[in-house]
């Protein structure tokens, strides 16, 4: 009986062992490595996915830069044109013709700005003048047409007499004569401001114009005029004394 039970439990044993065996080890093992392993890759998934937005966030980064690059073209431009006014120097045909269309506008653009009172006072003057000569020619007309009609209604030549002094038959031919010399002046004077106010016009187109073609002139200290007295041999008298005689020599350095 004892010999009975010993096989019995050695045939157990057996059975065991084979039992255990045949379950791999490797899927004992693997099996929970593995599902712990799925895991950690469907957690990488989203971190991938996660990256994504990332990347996306970047392109607007380079789309903001293009407007800076944009703005700092037009303010290169803007520089590059920056005019230098210690090295401008005007047009004298810009210059002309600013001050033919514009009276002054020549000596604005030359930048002679001082020049501007005597131009415009010129105008302003000639204007006056222009002005108040015919006034009194218009009154000494008047006065001298009322003289001539014998009419006494008509007796605009008193506002011109002296105070007591009358204009009877005795006088009447020397007033005439004399407001129609006074006439004809202020006709003259009235005439010749017009003609001073083209003058003053032209002198300031002139002037524009010469002071633009001299902005370039060479008014350094190189630039010098000598005079010096000098002998002038001429070596075709005889006489020594009468073929020499006295001068001046201008010299120019520059």
């Amino acid at each position: 009986m004892l010999t009975i039970g010993l096989l019995l439990s050695a045939i157990v044993g057996v059975n065991a062992q084979e039992v255990v065996t045949a379950v791999p080890a490797d899927t004992l093992l693997a099996s929970p490595v593995a599902a712990s392993q799925e895991p950690t890759v469907a957690s990488q998934e989203p971190r991938a996915n996660g990256q994504e937005p990332t990347v996306a966030s970047q392109e607007p980064t380079v789309a903001s830069q293009e407007p800076t690059a944009s703005i700092q073209e037009p303010t290169a431009s803007i520089q590059g044109q920056s005019r230098d006014w210690g090295s401008w120097r005007p047009d004298p045909k810009r210059a002309m013709w600013l001050a033919l269309v514009i009276p002054g506008g020549g000596q604005i653009y030359n930048h002679k700005y001082w020049k501007l009172p005597i131009v415009y006072g010129g105008f302003v003057g000639c204007a006056y003048a222009m002005r108040w000569n015919n006034m009194m020619y218009r009154d000494y007309s008047q006065a001298y047409m009322d003289l001539l009609d014998n009419d006494p209604q008509t007796d605009s030549y008193n506002q011109f007499m002296h105070l007591g002094m009358q204009i009877n038959a005795s006088n009447q031919a020397r007033y005439e004569k004399l407001f129609k010399a006074r006439k004809d002046r202020f006709r003259r004077w009235r005439d010749m401001s017009f003609f001073v106010l083209i003058g003053v016009y032209a002198i300031s187109v002139i002037d524009a114009y010469v002071d633009a073609s001299l902005s370039e002139f060479d008014i350094t200290d190189d630039l010098t005029l000598h005079i010096d007295p000098v002998i002038v041999n001429d070596q075709l008298g005889k006489n020594p004394l009468k073929s020499n005689a006295l001068g001046l020599q201008c010299s120019i350095n520059f």
